[in-house]
């Protein structure tokens, strides 16, 4: 499992934004379909909100890949 550590600024990332700065999307339209698609997920349930809010702790899924948001 991968992780991606916010800012020490920043409470939360949107979906659309931590799928795009990860590498697994390369672009906002991509990251919007994906989601749309319901090929993401966040803590085991299927996302289909681009601006859903990841917090600390949260595990996103995509394509088997897995990342955790750490703060």
């Amino acid at each position: 499992m991968r992780t991606f550590n916010l800012r020490a600024t920043d409470e939360y990332i949107k979906l659309g934004q931590v799928l795009k700065a990860v590498g697994f999307v390369e672009s906002g339209v991509d990251a919007k379909d994906v989601i749309l698609q319901g090929m993401v997920q966040v803590n085991g349930e299927v996302v289909y909100q681009r601006g859903k809010k990841c917090y600390d702790g949260d595990v996103i899924t995509f394509e088997e890949q897995s990342l955790l948001i750490k703060k």
